[in-house]
This record gives structure tokens, sequence and C-alpha cells, in this order.
């Protein structure tokens, strides 16, 4: 199966999962997030706005803030294909959304990527190697390949969403490690820590 066919089985997996279903495994996601040793120790974090279907981030960027922690989320450029971590300090204001459901931004403090210590990040798929498959914009490949950042990668889904093998290109760049609703995974050892 290749990347079109794969991202259309997952799309079509994420939008069939009834709303209470979605809710109920979003919060024993952000849980399991929540509860790591790397959110617990990150002060400066980029998470995203999920998508209506996506699992929700809110409860982990709530707790975060409760935490006294810096939350960062991208600010998506269209026209240079690229995105800027950007601090926001509420999930009601200063946002605008996209006619695709994408929230984003309007203004706020541009984060340099060394400040960041966790990302937090979605896919349509990952599987047990670390490798993601995005919705084909390449915007996390090129954010992650920055070689300012430092920050451990998290990819951040629905268990659903993890698969055995997601076809990989030399541009893609994976994950270190992975959270769902159903298990916290250890993909590789990409620092040599």
């Amino acid at each position: 199966m290749d990347k079109a066919q794969l991202r259309r089985k997952l799309q079509n997996c994420v939008l069939a999962m009834p709303p209470k279903q979605r809710s109920e495994k979003s919060r024993k996601a952000c849980h399991n997030l929540t509860s790591i040793p790397e959110f617990q120790n990150a002060s400066m974090l980029m998470m995203f706005l999920s998508l209506p279907h996506e699992v929700d981030t809110s409860e982990a960027i709530l707790c975060a803030w409760q935490l006294g922690k810096t939350v960062a989320v991208p600010k998506i450029s269209w026209q240079q294909r690229h995105m800027i971590p950007v601090q926001i300090n509420s999930l009601e204001t200063g946002l605008s959304t996209a006619a695709s459901g994408l929230r984003s931004p309007t203004a706020g403090v541009p984060i340099p990527f060394a400040e960041i210590d966790l990302v937090v990040t979605p896919a349509l798929a990952f599987d047990r190697e670390g490798s993601r498959l995005g919705r084909g914009g390449s915007f996390y490949d090129r954010f992650f390949a920055n070689r300012e950042l430092k920050a451990i990668r998290c990819g951040f889904a629905f268990s659903e969403q993890v698969i055995d093998s997601v076809p990989m290109s030399e541009s893609d760049e994976p994950v270190d490690m992975l959270v769902t609703d159903e298990e916290i995974l250890y993909l590789k050892d990409r620092k040599g820590e």
C-alpha cells in the first residue's frame, strides 16, 4: 500500500470513530502523555491544536499550564511551507481556524527551536520503529530537520493509528517515542543518551 492509499485508509478509520469514544480515548492518551518524565521535566513544550477527528490535546495543554510550563503550537506559513513555534496562553482566544479545521495562532511570541524540550506531533499513522505518516505537507519533517531543534520528538495518536509499517522516504523524520490511549513506547535512542 502506498502513502496515498494508507492516508485514505487511516483518515477513514479516525473519521469513523464515534465522538464519545474519541473523547474517552483522548482523555486516556492525555493522561498517558502528562504522566511521562519527558512531559513532567519539560519547561517548554510544543503541542499541536487538534483537528476535530484527531486525538484531542486540550487536556494535556491545560495540564502543562497548571504545571507552569510554556506551551507553543505551530503557526503555519503556507507560502513558505514551514511552521513556526509560537507561544499560546489560551485555547479560546488568539486563534484562527482554516477551512480544513486547522487552528493556528493569529499572533504570539515565536519560540527559539533550541528552547523546546518536547515536541508532541500528530500523524495519520505511526509504526513501532518511530516512522510517521503525516498528511503529506512535510511540515513536521522540515521542522524536525532544523539543526537547532534538540527536543525529544513524541508521536501522539489513537492506538488505532499504530500500524505494522509506515513507508518512509529519505526526507521523512522519525519520532523518538509514541504515546497513545493504550501505551507509551520508547522507540529509539536518537541522541545517544
